[in-house]
């Protein structure tokens, strides 16, 4: 039977297409906040990497009641680096919102987790968002809808889809366009008309499936899931189904429901809710919670595989210590661990080094988020350059493919094409619109993707777009180029001077300004030729008691180039690593004595010929 009281539903978009902001709009017209509350933008996007990147990072869930039937929103992340997010929220759901902007019409990112819930065979609402723009147009972007839908294998029932057009920033919504409507109302009956409540049996053995863990430091580890069938209350005991076995006679601490962005306390849940409870120890994500003697565990959560892996490493640089919190292997082993249990999709990997960790993940923006994360929580370690991972068939060796969609301005075709055609890239589409602006499509090994963006907005002079997705794997394309300019490397401790610096404007770019602490080894600029460049920067200019005019004219400096952690991980090559700190990250050689780099370069050079 169906449950008319509760509905569950997911909203897709692509970034920065309104859902946030949607869902802000139906929580302050359901009645969630009061009038007289003051609430935040993009209330749902907690986190500050969230706020700052405007970017939606994990699955968060919201309930509001309109009518007195309970509505479950779930905000999903819009990047495919964070596909685990998006499967883990699709479990819980019963239908989906399509959010797409009115002029920019559904970008590749919408394409992945759309193509996800076709798959699960959701019942689909699409909602154009923005129709106030000044350059929308509706009519197109509908049309492209139906073809992405025809393009995704959706049967004919999906595509049959209702269409609101909204303004979110405003909370209206309107059927038609041209009707009066003033509100979100529509959009509520459209979603309690179309998507239908979760099928359950009441009365059947009680199954819960953890999706998502949070931690609360008063009641410890909570999981969060959606309860499929039967109760839960919270004086029973109950049995937990992990991957190793049954564990029985399992009790909560406590249940919730959630209304609102709030968890609220309960003595007994009922199916087909999305709940969260605490109290039972060492859970993982894709465990059921069971009946404790007849226990029926729901089918694990499948996630596809990390395609992306970096060495994280122990800090051993002699600047090490200085800034962090959390600097030992036993400190990062720790935090690494914490992390997978709530990221199904990243994995930790031992290596032969005891200091030495493998994190495995879906992509590069998906490690620079967990790096940052770990960099604001007081760690201090060092990161290597990302490396694809690769599979064996059959005696060949298979590696990722990335399907990349561009959107450039027109007379920058030129110059992309032959930048993505040096990396394997092959070109599967061009679409020239005659708006100065054209759509470019290329499947490319996703080696040839490692450090491409910020090479690419120089290239477009920040007036590019670029979007990829997971292509499946593909026979191994060979020898990629990487970096064409070598590094500017310090071959001394010390503070940098202007006097050094001046010296190197004709050598390269630096990275450092002046007056910061150095030491041997450590990366201070990108030099403008091939291989790297040994240079002291720390030299200042021999005084004397003479004075000629003129000859200390006023020098311009040009300023460094500030670089970006994502940019510092795109940047540095193999033999090279980002060492992290709470306040600073620096670039530095694997090696620092610059003798034993020069006899390694001799070694290898020797046994290439």
């Amino acid at each position: 039977m169906r449950k008319d009281s509760i509905r569950n539903i997911a909203i897709i978009a692509h970034v920065d297409h309104g859902k946030t902001t949607l869902v802000d709009g139906l929580l302050k017209q359901s009645g969630t906040f009061q009038a007289h509350q003051n609430v935040e933008d993009r209330v749902m996007d907690s986190m500050d990497l969230e706020k700052e990147r405007g970017i939606t990072i994990t699955a968060k869930n919201t309930a509001i009641f309109y009518n007195n039937i309970k509505i479950n929103i779930l905000d999903t992340p819009g990047h495919a680096d964070f596909g685990g997010e998006v499967e883990r929220s699709l479990n819980l759901v019963d239908g989906a919102l399509l959010l797409v902007d009115a002029s920019e019409g559904p970008l590749p990112q919408t394409r992945f987790v759309l193509k996800k819930a076709l798959e699960r065979d959701f019942p689909i609402i699409l909602v154009i968002n923005k129709i106030d723009r000044s350059d929308a147009r509706i009519n197109e972007v509908v049309d492209e809808v139906y073809d992405l839908f025809i393009d995704l294998d959706a049967s004919d029932k999906q595509i049959e889809f209702p269409i609101i057009y909204s303004n979110a920033k405003e909370g209206i919504a309107h059927n038609n366009l041209n009707d009066k409507s003033t509100d979100l109302i529509p959009l509520f009956n459209t979603i309690l008309d179309n998507i239908k409540g979760p099928k359950i049996i009441d009365t059947k053995v009680p199954q819960f499936l953890i999706t998502s863990l949070d931690y609360d430091s008063y009641v410890g580890q909570i999981a969060v899931g959606r309860l499929n069938n039967g109760e839960l209350s919270m004086n029973k005991f109950y049995s937990l189904c992990t991957n190793s076995g049954i564990k029985a006679n399992q009790k909560f601490a406590a249940l919730y429901t959630f209304n609102g962005l709030n968890k609220v306390q309960v003595e007994e849940v009922e199916a087909g809710d999305i709940i969260a409870f605490a109290g039972i120890e060492n859970i993982s994500i894709g465990d059921t919670v069971s009946d404790n003697e007849n226990p029926v565990p729901l089918p694990r959560i499948e996630v596809d595989e990390p395609t992306v892996s970096m060495l994280f490493y122990v800090n051993n640089s002699p600047f090490a210590g200085q800034d962090g919190k959390y600097l030992t292997t036993r400190h990062l082993s720790e935090r690494l661990n914490k992390e997978i249990l709530s990221n199904v999709s990243l994995k930790v990997v031992a290596t032969e080094r005891t200091d030495v960790f493998e994190v495995r993940g879906r992509g590069e923006l998906q490690m620079a988020i967990l790096i940052e994360t770990m960099r604001r929580e007081g760690y201090e370690f060092m990161v290597s350059k990302p490396q694809v991972i690769t599979k064996e068939e059959e005696g060949k060796t298979f590696e990722p493919m990335e399907k990349v969609f561009l959107d450039i301005p027109e007379e920058k075709v030129g110059i992309i094409t032959e930048k993505l055609s040096l990396r394997k890239g092959k070109m599967t589409n061009l679409q020239n619109n005659g708006t100065g602006r054209v759509n470019l499509e290329f499947s490319i090994p996703s080696r040839g993707l490692i450090g491409f963006r910020s090479q690419f907005m120089t290239d477009t002079q920040g007036a590019g777009i670029m979007n990829k997705l997971f292509d499946g794997y593909s026979p191994w394309f060979g020898p990629i180029p990487q970096r064409n300019s070598g590094a500017i490397v310090a071959d001394r401790n010390g503070k940098v001077t202007t006097y050094a610096c001046i010296g190197m404007a004709d050598r390269g770019e630096l990275i450092v300004s002046v007056g910061t602490e150095v030491y041997d080894g450590m990366i201070i600029g990108e030099r403008n030729r091939d291989g790297d460049l040994n240079v002291n920067i720390t030299r200042e200019k021999k005084l004397t008691n003479m004075r000629a005019a003129g000859s200390d004219s006023t020098v311009n400096l040009r300023p460094p180039k500030q670089l970006s952690l994502d940019q510092c991980i795109e940047f540095i090559a193999e033999d090279e690593l980002v060492e992290v700190s709470p306040i600073s990250i620096r670039l530095r050689k694997m090696e620092l004595d610059q003798n034993k780099r020069a006899s390694q370069k001799k070694k290898e050079k020797y046994s290439g010929q």
